[in-house]
């Protein structure tokens, strides 16, 4: 069983264990925690390997000092594999499991975390209307907008003998009329799983990984909500009804060819890029494919691949585009990364990136609510996601060209 305190500096992507004190916590697993104001982190419950904890911890991330909470009057049952979901000025558990093994269904609220309010700490357990979720744990209650989305969970069913029972449902809880609602999605949701992670990112929900009881999952989803416009325009329109991007001139039939190709590509990119710039992020989707410019939109990597000695004359006696890019290829392989000037860095990242999109992406249209993306774990690839060249660090580049190399067609 486990104690210790990690974070994760963001700006260097880089582990540190902390040093913390006060009323520490004791080592355990399966607890819930969830960030409130500007810099505390409250703890709830979880199982230390003999029993089940019911008990509150408030972690201050500036002074790095644990305080155990003295809660008045009823307390929920002791759990573990529980939410636990600041939302407001109250901390809201559900579910998990109790004492003595059962999976449990209640909605508790804790009070009283929020210094300037000067209220005693209590909790209430409360009772909603709606459809609600059937007893869980291991399931994830992820806030975004006016609603709490759940998703999956392990519980039981049967009568004389109890089997375990995976969930896939999404059940949303109403933080205005208060009360749950079943979440009907427009296609086929990810297989039930427990003990999983989601995120809300922008308007739509990240899901990762998880376990069956049998097997454990890497996959990766998007749950793209109803009511984004911008979503909404993206599953209704045909490829065909896209833009066209018609600005891009060829320098013979073949880079013709492939500008046509490119152009068709980028038109199903068009609402995604769009959906990307509204919610100020870069979207992952496995269809159409990730907003990755194509080679011959890419300005700075053609003109860099234009200036390079190697590149040699069709027998028309000009350079082609795709020959241009195929030379700037060779050149980046051999490339000392110890040498490599700054300036290069960009076109390089977004063509690491753009051949990532090839390999794995599809072109075919989106059809469907919820969205798999889905990289190998064996070939995962760490740049991928990273928007700019500047979030590089020196050892990364090496690292990127590797990954680079092992990319480029034979």
């Amino acid at each position: 069983m486990m104690g210790d305190f990690w974070v994760l500096d963001t700006d260097i992507w880089q582990w540190s264990e902390l040093t913390s004190f006060g009323d520490l916590p004791s080592p355990r697993d399966f607890a819930a925690a969830s960030s409130f104001g500007n810099r505390k982190i409250v703890m709830y419950g979880g199982w230390d390997g003999k029993k089940w904890l019911s008990d509150v911890y408030v972690l201050d991330t500036m002074s790095l000092e644990w305080t155990e909470l003295s809660v008045a009057g009823s307390l929920p049952p002791p759990r573990c594999g529980h939410t636990a979901t600041m939302l407001e000025k109250r901390l809201l558990v559900y579910g998990g499991r109790g004492g003595g093994g059962p999976i449990l269904g209640d909605l508790w609220a804790l009070k009283g975390l929020i210094e300037e309010e000067n209220e005693t700490p209590g909790w209430t357990q409360l009772k909603l209307p709606g459809q609600g979720p059937s007893p869980r744990c291991g399931h994830t209650i992820t806030s975004g907008g006016h609603y709490l989305l759940l998703f999956g969970g392990h519980g039981t069913g049967g009568w004389l003998s109890r089997y375990d029972v995976y969930h896939n449902d999404s059940i949303v809880l109403d933080r205005v009329t208060a009360q749950w609602k079943r979440l009907p999605t427009g296609n086929e949701a990810p297989s039930a799983r427990a003990y999983h992670s989601m995120t809300c990112v922008g308007s739509r929900y990240l899901l990762f990984g998880g376990f069956d009881g049998k097997s454990t999952f890497g996959d990766l989803w998007w749950l793209v909500t109803e009511e984004d416009p911008i979503v909404k325009r993206l599953f209704s329109t045909s490829p065909n009804d896209l833009p066209q991007n018609k600005d891009l001139t060829t320098l013979n039939e073949d880079s013709n060819s492939a500008q046509e190709s490119e152009q068709d590509s980028q038109g199903r990119h068009n609402a995604v890029v769009e959906l990307g710039k509204s919610l100020g992020i870069t979207i992952s989707l496995s269809n159409p494919g990730l907003p990755v410019v194509g080679e011959m939109e890419d300005k700075e990597f053609l003109n860099l691949a234009y200036s390079l000695s190697e590149v040699e004359p069709s027998i028309t006696g000009r350079v082609t585009q795709i020959e241009a890019a195929q030379a700037l290829r060779k050149h980046w392989s051999n490339y000392n990364p110890r040498l490599i000037p700054l300036k290069e860095l960009g076109p390089l990242l977004r063509d690491y990136q753009r051949l990532i999109t090839h390999k794995y992406f599809t072109n075919d249209g989106p059809q469907s609510e919820f969205i798999t993306t889905s990289l190998p774990g064996k070939d995962a690839h760490q740049f991928y996601h990273i928007n700019s060249f500047r979030q590089l660090r020196m050892d990364d580049i090496p690292k990127l060209l590797a990954e680079y190399n092992q990319l480029l067609p034979d």
